[in-house]
């Protein structure tokens, strides 16, 4: 057996100890060759294939010199990835430096995968010089000095001669399964573009270029030159240097960010606390006082609203930053290990331009003062003419790095004042302070609105603390902006007061409350496109059935999120809207009705009017019949698909006024519809009588969206452009909000009731959205 031979023969019984690989794994956290070699390192981002002639940009980021050609505009590109804009040399994409590290990568992975040994053996590189068969014999080992495959007989010839007997030879079947990967790489020469087959071995300093023996002797014979190995251990400790530098940067980045999400914690619980607060003092005073207290809601959830706004462009920023610091770093790390000496000194340049450039850019110190909401008690409760409800905010005290002892003696601090001030009120009440301006009757108080009274008063409190009056002096103008940025923002919000209770709520206690459930998202891996959910109805016991018209299905779901199929459509058909029957599923798509199984078997179908661009399905409560709505009047089908009554709400005075775009029945019978053409709410029975109808202020100038009905009847209103679900009585008289933009709404799209008392609202990322409906009188 050959020397080749037997060393495959001990790698092939001893893998775990001898195969690279194990090698690899086993040194740590550094860069290894195993993950260069089988990440996506060697893959363009632009074409998503291997690099071909690649360019390194200044950001540090490669691609293939096609790929960068063709975004190339003018004298400049942008980096696809940190977006970046670089210039383009004048010669072109083509004078960017070449990455000589990913190329030897190249070469490596290129040798290696050159054929299939079963499919067809690769033959031997000396065979034909040598006189013997023209294609050469199967080769069997592989020298990695000279990059040849060998047959048996030329394998042993190679070891024997008096210039060949250093070489490496090695087994072929080792070679390509990765186990000499790292000799291959140490035996590899950068060569000399200008002199062929002359390996690159000095640096010359005045010039920061790399030599070989013949370029040494023309241009730079008197310059002083260094060996690449003593060139690369004079420079490798600057770039080192520099490395670390950018870390400890994204040491500070990520300590930024936690501090932020940190406080943005403390603010959502805060505000948690805040809104308990307020609707347990809400629910102690007299129905007539609701106005006040959905006015003080509006307020604490513009403030919340508005610094997560801020928070999430702040972590996007710190996202950001993190991410092109870490990708240049990762890049340097990866050459100051794996690169040879030619390779490191060709891009020294390079990285420590860049981290230098990482290291000058300003970071972000700490998270932005947040302000935190407090609520204050008027002594007055019971006199009417006062504002009970009132918000205060306050600048949260920034955390040091004393420990959590002195963070809780912080948070401690933060809280006394509160009740401090709640313990004094009586007494400032009495005395004629500042307290005397809210006993003022409610339209003083409106022309004075809470919501300015409320970033001003953290204004005037922070404008005696040492960080505002060195403001000015530090390098944190840009910060400064942002805070009066998110003030006016707040300041500048502007929402209608709550209309004034209905009469029907005079000693009827308390309205439904939304308590959260589950959230979940409706994308599945088999989707192509963004889900866009334009029906929703209950299915079965606790499921919901999705009707997703973008990617043309029919999706189930449990109420926890879990997924549970799809109900088969007909070919073409993109569901619109949806509704669940006895053992069959109805729902329009385009200009027609299809009644269907759960098993996709369509029972029948009918054309509807084309004058409607979509139509509106609802089940009723018997389950037996659906109706739709049809160019402003509803048609209720049987089983059979039978036409079994038609009606338009109103009767025929309302012929052509009507354009009903959502539809839905209540447990008592009745029909509500959204009608786009009178900007109304509509109630009615089955007959087509109006039971009511609300157009009022409650819909803040918007067209009324989705609706659903609980199992008492209370409706629930979709307000889409105010990111709002109002709820109503059975009778259509508007009670007040039921979810906001501070219970997640964000573009609420359709809404449905599954079991009488959980409310399931879809919005426009596909997102679902579960709230139990507390009963007013539990």
């Amino acid at each position: 057996m050959s020397a080749g031979r037997r060393e495959a023969a001990l790698y092939l019984k001893r893998p775990e100890e001898n195969s690279w690989p194990f090698r690899m794994v086993s040194q740590g956290s550094s860069p290894s060759l195993l993950e260069a070699l089988s990440s996506d390192f060697l893959a363009c981002k632009i074409c998503l294939e291997q690099l071909r002639v690649p360019k390194t940009l200044p950001c540090l980021h490669t691609y293939c010199q096609d790929c960068l050609a063709q975004l190339a505009e003018g004298s400049h590109l942008r980096c696809p990835e940190c977006r970046e804009t670089v210039p383009v040399p004048p010669t072109g994409v083509a004078a960017f430096k070449t990455n000589f590290f990913v190329n030897g990568l190249l070469d490596l992975v290129k040798a290696r995968a050159g054929g299939d040994l079963r499919a067809g053996k690769p033959a031997c590189a000396l065979c034909p010089l040598m006189g013997g068969a023209s294609a050469g014999g199967p080769a069997t080992a592989r020298c990695l000095d000279c990059a040849d495959d060998l047959c048996q007989a030329c394998a042993d010839g190679h070891r024997c001669t008096r210039q060949t007997h250093s070489h490496r030879v090695v087994d072929l079947v080792g070679y390509r399964a990765g186990w000499y990967d790292e000799e291959a790489r140490e035996r590899q020469a950068a060569q000399c573009p200008q002199h062929p087959g002359e390996s690159l071995r000095f640096l010359c300093q005045p010039c920061s270029q790399l030599l070989c023996r013949e370029c040494r002797l023309d241009p730079h014979l008197d310059h002083p030159c260094l060996p690449l190995a003593e060139a690369v251990r004079a420079r490798r400790p600057g770039l080192e240097e520099l490395l670390a530098g950018v870390d400890s940067n994204l040491a500070e980045l990520e300590a930024t960010r936690l501090a932020e999400e940190e406080a943005l914690a403390c603010l959502r619980e805060q505000a948690a606390k805040v809104g308990t607060q307020v609707e347990e003092a809400a629910e102690g005073v007299l129905r007539a006082l609701l106005a006040q207290k959905q006015e003080v809601l509006g307020q604490l959830r513009a403030h919340v609203e508005a610094a997560e706004e801020a928070a999430r462009e702040r972590l996007g920023e710190l996202e950001s930053r993190a991410q092109v610091a870490r990708e240049a770093a990762a890049f340097a790390r990866r050459v100051l290990s794996l690169g040879r000496e030619a390779e490191i000194l060709s891009l020294e340049g390079a990285i420590a331009q860049r981290l230098q450039q990482l290291q000058r850019c300003p970071w972000m110190p700490g998270p932005a003062p947040c302000l935190l909401p407090q609520l204050e008690l008027h002594p007055g409760l019971l006199d009417k003419n006062r504002q009970l409800l009132r918000l205060s905010f306050q600048e949260q005290q920034p955390q040091k790095d004393s420990g959590k002892d002195g963070a809780r003696s912080q948070g401690g601090a933060a809280t006394p004042p509160q009740s401090r001030d709640r313990a004094q009120t009586p007494k400032q009440d009495s005395t004629q302070p500042p307290q005397e301006d809210g006993a003022q009757t409610l339209k003083a108080e409106r022309a004075e609105t809470p919501q300015e009274d409320g970033a001003q008063t953290p204004k005037e409190g922070r404008a005696q603390t040492p960080q505002e009056d060195g403001g000015a002096q530090s390098p944190r103008g840009g910060r400064s902006n942002k805070k009066r940025k998110f003030k006016g923002r707040l300041k500048s919000v502007s929402r209608e007061p709550s209309p004034a209770p209905g009469p029907n709520l005079e000693g009827s206690g308390l309205l439904p409350r939304p308590i959260f459930f589950c959230s979940f998202p409706t994308r599945m891996p088999g989707d192509k496109r963004s889900p866009r959910i334009t029906g929703l109805c209950p299915f079965g016991s606790r499921e919901i059935l999705v009707a997703d018209e973008q990617n043309r299905a029919l999706k189930r779901f449990s109420l926890n999120g879990d997924y549970k199929g799809a109900v088969p459509v007909p070919e073409g058909c993109s569901p619109c809207s949806v509704a669940a029957l006895q053992d069959a599923v109805a729902f329009s798509a385009g200009a027609r009705l299809y009644l269907i199984r759960p098993n996709g078997e369509v029972q029948w179908r009918r054309a509807l009017s084309l004058c409607q661009a979509s139509h509106a399905v609802a089940a009723m409560p018997s389950g037996d019949r659906v109706a739709v709505s049809v160019s402003g009047h509803v048609e209720v089908y049987n089983m059979e698909g039978s036409l079994a009554t038609r009606f338009i709400p109103g009767g025929k005075a309302s012929r052509g006024l009507r354009a009903l775009v959502f539809l839905t029945t209540s447990p008592q019978g009745n029909f509500v519809g959204s009608d786009w053409q009178q900007s109304s709410l509509v109630v009615c029975d089955g007959l087509g009588q109006v039971i009511g109808e609300y157009r009022g202020p409650g819909l803040h100038g918007c067209q009324p969206g989705s609706v659903s009905v609980d199992k008492k009847g209370y409706i629930f209103l979709t307000l889409r452009e105010v990111n709002k679900v109002v709820i109503l009585d059975p009778k259509g008289s508007l009670l007040g909000d039921f979810l906001t933009a501070y219970h997640g709404l964000e573009k609420p799209r359709v809404t449905t009731m599954v079991d009488g008392r959980y409310l399931v609202v879809s919005l426009s990322n596909g997102t679902i959205h579960v709230f139990r409906v507390r009963p007013p009188d539990s």
